[in-house]
């Protein structure tokens, strides 16, 4: 029999108390394993120890789906948690409760779970203890560890987490790797193969099976401790181990006791349309520690930004230096007169000239250009009721923004300013630690509480990945982490291909938000001198309707409008976003599939609007789609937005039809999308 085989199955023992005094006495080599099922009872996790080895693993409808898996700790300075490890007593718990969010894709979240908390101690000296908690959702599954104080055990220093994930099936996976180039920025594209040739990996990893469920590999709840990725086993084939990003000296987390790992989650569905949306994560982070969410505004914003990436206008000081007082305020009177919330300034502080991705000592994020009053431009936001972004890119230089932090923030709360768009363009943070160490997320959250505290949102590029940390600090409204829409502008490999949204939306969206920045209208990157790219040059590659449908796509409660906005003066195709929600009550997905399609639709929050996204890859796609998700008793219109007879990606993407009519409950819409293409459509009540 395999060491990771099934070895224990008796029956639940007496209660926690009795049981752990009993084995505490006399540790058996395999002692009654722990179970819990999910409230369906589909799914159930079994911990248990195998030659004094801690293993967990998952069945689902009967069938297996992790086979047993390894968990424990390597560490430095003292023998591993790995075993001589018996069980000491378990308890269990359920919860059936539901909350709201203040901004989300979907209004109320239902938090129904059943735990399992497994005490687990060594056999023999020095008799280390801690805890596996398990909780079980009918939609996936969280397991941490508690380590709790106790003598000889003041301090746990990691080398290496022991948490496996060996699959029962060899799934495909869709995946970007952790050991490249770019690696800390997230920004590649993703690729796909089997779970047993894959090396180092990012999270959320996406799996697909033809023959069982559809899985999500991520983590939820991370606080002082590093990044999660995934290392292939070369031993045990279709296994997974958690690789933890290091800091400098190897060491992965140094951790006083007591304390909570985050939670390695798996999310399971039957199909990849009921990956989304995800409320996995947000269920196993806290609930909210703001008492008034009233200051915060999800909303779509345009920016002095898209100049700078075609290379038209500068972040630094000089001729074109883009970021000065007068083209701020043209951006705000276009923001005002068109009801977009918001205007992001990037380039209008002191430490932009010469190389700024050196620059993380220089940057000062309270003095500005000579060019930039910040104080006329934030009164001028205020008069005209549009929210100012503040851009703070650190450069990786950690003590230098904390150092200003407080003072900074402080400025922005006294002139109004609500948001910031913070930016960490570097591979590894001072001191050589990787980009997603231990001191990397630490530093997030010191942001975020600060911010928090100032009445400040958050919009983070270049950041650790989403892990449901927004519901505990509503103000986390969304970030980058991963490939946006800037590779369009100047990327050497011509930019983003035509799948790639669609492999985003069941992938780097899963977890949470992102700040893709869609809208650019101005497909074929039209130069000064008026020469349109060509096809292998960096360009926009989609046409003009789904750039248009990536605002109900893909997620974000921050929706740039990322063209310059001479761009959009005059062309019928901005109506649509200026119209288009950016937050939601409800969210539908109805077609999808991984790399080739995806078609959603919201429900807009306190509105009787939908709003209907359709994107597709390089093929031309045609779906049916039932509008049974409207008030039965209610008429609507709706404006639809689409690809143009003979619309292309490649030679025709600027084809757009324009069209309104008539629609209710019964309707069944046609959806003809062009190659690359998309459709968006704005369904209101009539009259």
């Amino acid at each position: 029999m395999n060491a990771r085989s099934r070895s224990c199955r008796r029956p639940w023992g007496p209660g926690f108390a009795a049981l752990s005094a009993l084995l505490a006495t006399a540790p058996a080599a395999c002692q009654a394993p722990g179970q819990v099922a999910s409230p369906d009872g589909r799914t159930v996790v079994t911990v248990e120890t195998t030659d004094g080895g801690l293993f967990y693993r998952i069945d689902r409808d009967g069938a297996p789906l992790v086979l047993p898996s390894r968990l424990g700790f390597a560490l430095r300075g003292a023998p591993d948690l790995r075993d001589g490890l018996s069980i000491a007593g378990t308890n269990r718990a359920s919860v059936d409760e539901t909350w709201e969010q203040p901004w989300g894709q979907v209004r109320t979240v239902r938090d129904h779970h059943n735990e399992l908390r497994v005490a687990v101690e060594e056999t023999s000296a020095p008799g280390r203890r801690f805890e596996v908690v398990v909780r079980v959702f009918d939609d996936g599954v969280g397991l941490r560890y508690v380590v709790p104080d106790q003598p000889g055990l003041a301090e746990v220093v990691v080398d290496d987490e022991l948490t496996e994930f060996a699959f029962a099936e060899n799934a495909d996976a869709w995946w970007i790797p952790s050991d490249r180039p770019r690696k800390d920025r997230s920004e590649m594209l993703y690729s796909r193969s089997p779970v047993s040739v894959l090396d180092s990996v990012q999270t959320p990893l996406t799996l697909e099976s033809p023959s069982g469920p559809v899985m999500v590999v991520h983590e939820a709840h991370l606080v002082d401790w590093p990044r999660m990725f995934l290392a292939g086993d070369q031993i045990e084939e279709r296994t997974l181990r958690a690789a933890l990003a290091p800091m400098v000296d190897g060491v992965k987390a140094r951790r006083a006791t007591p304390f909570e790992t985050p939670w390695r989650t798996i999310q399971i569905a039957d199909r990849v349309e009921d990956l989304q949306p995800s409320v996995l994560a947000l269920n196993l982070n806290p609930p909210s520690v703001l008492d008034d969410t009233s200051w915060i505004e999800p909303m779509t914003y345009v920016g002095i930004w898209w100049g700078m990436h075609i290379g038209v206008n500068s972040w630094g000081s000089g001729p074109i230096h883009d970021a000065t007082t007068d083209n701020t305020l043209r951006y705000l009177d276009f923001a005002a007169d068109n009801g977009v919330g918001g205007v992001l300034v990037e380039g209008w502080n002191v430490g932009w000239d010469g190389d700024w991705i050196a620059n993380g000592d220089v940057f000062s994020f309270t003095e500005a250009y000579p060019d930039y009053d910040l104080e006329r431009v934030a009164a001028h936001a205020r008069e005209r009721g549009v929210a100012l972004i503040a851009h703070n890119e650190t450069s990786g230089g950690l003590a230098n923004y904390e150092s200003q932090m407080d003072s900074a923030f402080a400025l922005y709360e006294s002139l109004g300013i609500r948001a910031i768009k913070s930016g960490y363009v570097i591979d590894t943070i001072p001191g050589g630690h990787s980009h997603y160490s231990q001191e990397m997320v630490r530093h997030h959250r010191r942001v975020l509480e600060t911010a928090a505290r100032h009445g400040i949102m958050m919009n983070v590029h270049e950041p650790v990945h989403d892990t449901g940390e927004r519901r505990t600090y509503p103000n986390m409204m969304t970030r980058e982490g991963s490939r946006g829409q800037e590779y369009n502008a100047w990327s050497g490999d011509g930019g983003n291909p035509p799948e790639h949204e669609t492999i985003l939306f069941f992938t780097r969206l899963i977890p949470g938000p992102m700040d893709f920045t869609p809208g650019v209208l101005d497909i074929l990157r039209t130069d000064p001198d008026g020469r349109e790219r060509a096809f292998h040059e960096p360009r926009i590659r989609t046409t003009v309707a789904k750039q248009l449908a990536l605002y109900v796509v893909l997620y974000s409660p921050f929706q740039m409008a990322a063209d310059l906005i001479e761009n959009y003066e005059g062309h019928p195709a901005f109506e649509f976003i200026r119209t288009v929600a950016v937050d939601w009550d409800s969210t539908r997905v109805l077609e999808g599939a991984i790399g080739d399609h995806v078609v959603v639709a919201r429900k807009a929050r306190d509105s009787d609007e939908w709003f209907v996204g359709a994107i597709t890859d390089e093929q031309g796609r045609t779906f049916e789609v039932a509008l049974d998700f409207l008030d039965a008793d209610g008429d609507y219109v709706a404006e639809i937005y689409a690809d143009g007879p003979g619309a292309h990606w490649v030679d025709a993407p600027l084809e757009l039809a324009i069209s309104e009519r008539a629609v209710d409950s019964n309707t069944t819409l046609s959806l003809v999308l062009a190659p690359g293409g998309g459709q968006a459509i704005r369904i209101r009540p009539a009259g």
